[in-house]
This record gives structure tokens, C-alpha cells and sequence, in this order.
């Protein structure tokens, strides 16, 4: 099968050796997301900024293996305090509301004290997802 990598071009890609995603047939899978804008290696403060960051990533990320949040089935946030949650549901609903992917909250510390949460997906690009919204068996 083949595997194609996605790089953002992001430093911290090169720096510590990993694809911003992997696509492997029909799956893609996005890793960890943080909210910096890899333009500007730029992340605001507000953790309800840096989770709209974190999509604009996933789209982008996405969109060069060819799928959408649409095709998103298993979503995971990350966050270094559970309190910084709550305020990100709006952002949350207004980018996968209508996916409603299989979703898990972890609280972990992340690698830079600056990052308030992290976002890691895994989409399924198969004709079968898109026509009947379910996977084959």
C-alpha cells in the first residue's frame, strides 16, 4: 500500500522527525495539532484562538490528501488544564457538529507551555464513507 506524507512546514516537523499527516489508501491520519500559525511560527494566548488555529491546520492538512473534516472519524483534544475545555465547545461543534466523529479528552501536559491544546484526527477518504456515512465492514 502506498503511504504518502504530508509536511505544514512546520520547524518542529524536521526538528523532531515526524509528517504533519500520513495517508495510507483511504485512511489519512493528522497528527497532534497545535494552535501555531506555521507561517509565523505565531500562537495566540487565548485557548479558544489557538483551537480555530488548530482547524485551520487540520483543513489545510486534509485538503492536501484530498479530504475534508467531512471525512474526519475519530478526533482527540489534548489539553493541559480540563478547565480550558468547556470554552472550546463552540469552536468544537462549529467545525465537527455535524461529523460528530468518535471523540476523546485526555489532560496531558504538552510540549510548550504556550500550547493550550492539541487536536490529533483520523479521516477515512473511502467511497464508501462519503456515500452512506459509514465504513465498510
Amino acid at each position: 500500500m502506498n503511504r504518502r506524507l504530508i509536511s505544514s512546514g512546520s520547524s518542529f516537523e524536521a526538528e523532531i522527525g515526524y509528517s504533519r499527516a500520513v495517508v495510507i489508501g483511504d485512511w489519512v491520519f493528522v497528527a497532534g495539532t497545535t494552535g501555531f500559525d506555521y507561517g509565523t511560527m505565531t500562537i495566540a494566548a487565548a485557548v479558544v484562538e489557538q483551537a480555530e488555529q488548530c482547524f485551520q491546520n487540520i483543513i489545510a492538512a486534509l485538503a492536501e490528501a484530498d479530504c475534508t473534516l467531512d471525512d474526519v472519524v475519530r478526533v482527540r483534544y489534548i489539553l493541559p488544564n480540563r478547565d480550558d475545555f468547556e470554552p472550546c465547545w463552540r469552536v468544537l461543534r462549529q467545525y465537527l457538529g455535524e461529523v460528530r466523529p468518535a471523540a476523546t479528552m485526555i489532560v496531558a501536559g504538552l510540549s510548550d507551555p504556550r500550547m493550550r491544546i492539541e487536536i490529533e484526527v483520523t479521516a477515512y477518504r473511502g467511497p464508501d464513507a462519503a456515500q452512506s456515512g459509514a465504513l465498510p465492514v
